[in-house]
């Protein structure tokens, strides 16, 4: 309620103040501020019960560049999750031990989301962090294998150890589980930085027009597109710009000729299936209060090509998007949007996407916009945040 009316407050003051610059309303003012403050806090991890603890993040962050726990000691996380890259790869789909269905996704802000990877298939960072570990065209490895690194290691033994409280025993299971905890840890903690988008959200908070009047002309109006005719905000919300969830956005389903890439549908098989989600044995959170979404999802015909909501932050650093990493450039996204084709849309399912039709002049603008979403110079990209 504190929270509530403070912001009633700032409404008030600004709405008596002179109109916000450009292309922008007074009654703009709510969804601007719902988009920040950056950053947030970090948040806690309940079913990971080395979250936030600093051996485990240190452990964490030695695993991560660890080729030795891929099944040919050459591929480590950090061969496809690059920092100078958002920690993605810059490719269309991920390569490891073989070429990937999808689009390497950014790393971070994961301490701000519910469901992992693009169809949603892990419910949790711990068992999105275990599942490259083990799949067979990444790193290819197994439960035994991940177990046998750490304990045959002695640096990756003495870090469990710091980490855990216990050198590795003998449950292989257990030991590679505690890895994926400890990466997901060291994860957590990467934290995007602040950018000019954000300067002029505080900026408008505290009534200070002439430091939002600094914001380009052209990134407001692109601002004003994005919260009217191109209701962008329904799905890229709140201050991560992303609702977290999963939609149709009229792209082929064909991961390749002859096969089709389910999407949601089938990362809700996967999730209902998996020994590792929160409703498993290895939720260290024994109230299994994380678990109150997995409980609840259900399988429909509708999630059927569904795909995640990425982060608009720091898409500079992530280039190709879509799932598929069908598009080259941020242009080649907008024009999607502008074009899209509404006979590759569910008819069962929301309908909350229409061609845009955008003018070159708006397509610049909302380009403008999303430009500041990237970080500063003075903002070095993911950082890990301040526990």
């Amino acid at each position: 309620m504190k929270r509530l009316a403070a912001l009633l407050a700032t409404v008030a003051l600004l709405a008596a103040a002179e109109p916000l610059p450009s292309a922008l309303h007074d009654e703009d003012i709510p969804r601007i501020l719902a988009f920040g403050p950056w950053p947030p806090p970090p948040q806690p991890d309940p079913s990971n019960r080395v979250w936030g603890q600093p051996a485990a993040i240190a452990f964490g962050r030695q695993l991560f560049h660890e080729p030795a726990l891929s099944a040919n000691g050459r591929i480590a996380c950090a061969s496809c999750h690059q920092a100078a890259l958002g920690f993605s790869d810059g490719l269309p789909r991920g390569v490891g031990l073989a070429r990937g269905d999808r689009n390497t996704l950014a790393l971070h802000d994961l301490d701000l989301q519910r469901w992992f990877g693009w169809d949603g298939a892990n419910d949790n960072l711990w068992a999105q962090s275990l599942r490259p570990l083990l799949d067979a065209r990444e790193m290819g490895g197994s439960l035994a294998s991940v177990a046998r690194t750490v304990r045959d290691t002695p640096a990756l033994r003495q870090g469990y150890a710091d980490a855990f409280g216990q050198s590795p025993g003998p449950d292989d299971e257990r030991v590679a589980v505690d890895v994926a905890k400890a990466l997901a840890a060291w994860q957590a903690t990467l934290r995007s930085g602040r950018t000019p988008f954000d300067e002029f959200r505080d900026a408008v908070a505290r009534g200070d027009r002439d430091a939002a009047a600094r914001y380009p002309q052209a990134a407001q109006r692109g601002l004003a597109l994005y919260l009217g005719r191109g209701r962008c905000y329904t799905c890229h919300l709140g201050p991560s710009f992303s609702n977290g969830e999963f939609h149709d956005l009229g792209l082929p389903h064909f991961a390749e000729p002859g096969r089709v890439d389910p999407g949601r549908h089938g990362g809700i098989r996967k999730l209902q299936a998996s020994r590792y989600n929160l409703l498993g044995p290895f939720n260290d959170d024994p109230a299994r209060s994380t678990a109150t979404s997995t409980a609840h999802v259900a399988l429909e015909h509708r999630h059927y090509g569904e795909f995640k909501v990425p982060t608009l932050r720091n898409l500079r650093l992530s280039a190709p998007y879509f799932h598929d990493g069908s598009a080259a450039t941020l242009r080649e996204v907008l024009r999607h949007y502008s074009e899209l084709n509404e006979e590759r849309l569910h008819a069962d399912g929301e309908k909350l996407l229409l061609p845009l039709r955008l003018s070159p002049q708006e397509t610049e603008d909302l380009l403008a916009f999303l430009d500041s979403l990237n970080e500063t110079a003075t903002s070095p990209h993911p950082k890990e945040a301040r526990r």
